[in-house]
Parts: C-alpha cells; sequence; structure tokens
C-alpha cells in the first residue's frame, strides 16, 4: 500500500484522532488480564499507549512512518516501565509476518478495499493464541445513509455481519453489533465484532 497520503495527514495536525485512547477499546478491554497485545493500524498510538500503562506488552504497527514516529515521541514522556512495554513498527499490515503470540489484536477504524480486509483479519487470527481475542471497530456501511463523518467509500465499509462472515467460523463470536457514537456533527454508525480463538481441544471436546 502507498502510505505518502497518511503521512501528509498525519503530518498536518498534532493528533489526527486525539490523544486519549478509543472508548469502546476501554470498555472492552479494561477487565482483560493483561497479556501480548498487537495493534494493527495504529496510527499515533494512543490505544498501544494505554494498553502499555494498564501493563500489556504492546506491538504497534502502521505504514505510516509520520504516524510511528509521532507514537514514539509521544510514548517517550511516558514512564520508563511503559516504554518498555511498546514495541512500534513501521509495517504493510496486509502483508507482514505477525507471528503468533498475542492475547489481543485490535483493528480499529482500518478501511480497506475487501480482499485486503480480508487479508488482515485472516493474518490477525493467525496472530492469536489460543482463547486470544480480536477487536475490530470501524464506520458500518449504514453511515454513509444513516450517520455522519467517516470514509465515503462504501467499498471499504462493513457491518457487523460482513465481519463475521469473513471470520468463516475460525473464531468464536462474543460480540457483533452496531454502535452509536454522538459527534459534534450527528451521530456516526459503527461495527463492533469482538471474538475469541477457541482453546486447544476445546472442538473436540465439544464435539
Amino acid at each position: 500500500m502507498d502510505a505518502s497520503a497518511w503521512d501528509e495527514r498525519y503530518s498536518q495536525s498534532e493528533f489526527v484522532w486525539g490523544a486519549p485512547p478509543n472508548a469502546v477499546v476501554v470498555e472492552q478491554v479494561t477487565t482483560l488480564p493483561r497479556g501480548r497485545a498487537l495493534d494493527l493500524a495504529c496510527g499515533e498510538g494512543r490505544n498501544a499507549l494505554w494498553l502499555a500503562t494498564r501493563g500489556w506488552e504492546v506491538t504497534g504497527l502502521d505504514y505510516s512512518a509520520v504516524a510511528i514516529d509521532k507514537a514514539r515521541r509521544v510514548a517517550a514522556d511516558a514512564p520508563r516501565s511503559v516504554r518498555g512495554r511498546l514495541d512500534y513498527r513501521v509495517a504493510d499490515v496486509t502483508d507482514s509476518d505477525l507471528g503468533a503470540e498475542y492475547d489481543l489484536a485490535l483493528v480499529i477504524y482500518l478501511h480497506l478495499p475487501r480482499a485486503e480486509r480480508r487479508e488482515v483479519v485472516n493474518r490477525a487470527i493467525s496472530a492469536l493464541k489460543p482463547d486470544g481475542i480480536l477487536m475490530i471497530l470501524g464506520h458500518d456501511a449504514v453511515n454513509l445513509s444513516q450517520g455522519v463523518g467517516g470514509p465515503q467509500d462504501p467499498e471499504i465499509l462493513f457491518t457487523p455481519e460482513d465481519l463475521v462472515h469473513e471470520l468463516n467460523g475460525r473464531l468464536d463470536v462474543d460480540l457483533a453489533e452496531r454502535r452509536f457514537r454522538e459527534t459534534a456533527a450527528g451521530t456516526a454508525i459503527d461495527a463492533l465484532v469482538v471474538a475469541h480463538r477457541p482453546s486447544l481441544g476445546s472442538r473436540e471436546i465439544g464435539a
């Protein structure tokens, strides 16, 4: 993918997405036991940094070198213990080898054409340990006609049902729903899916 447009966008403001972590990420992750997390398309690192402050070991990937540089600069003000839990890397999440060591994978407002989105989802699933959790959040396809803001290209939007279909039974779905988010311009509509990789042997035990 070409990162130049995002490099330019990240260069034009202090924080494109704001400094606080995403509220839905906070809601879903606060009660989880800390472990290793993967933040795909982490941008300026707001979610990765929040996770690290809560004791998670976090790898944040983004294909914008400008975004990763900003994330590192922000993290430089954090305590040394937090900085030591953060690993920011410039990488294309559609073709990077992510390993298979994570308790949590975040795909937050990453909007790609369907084939590329499926590739990212496949890689995120493969990166999870047994019982590892995948969280996908983004602008819902119905936001085009019923909400405000967000991308205006229907090809890169999705519904919760789309995401569940793309999981193809490889994860157990815990949550698949629309979320309504109030903004200065009105109500935006997001799609949220939270799912987990089954424990080793759980399929056989339940059969």
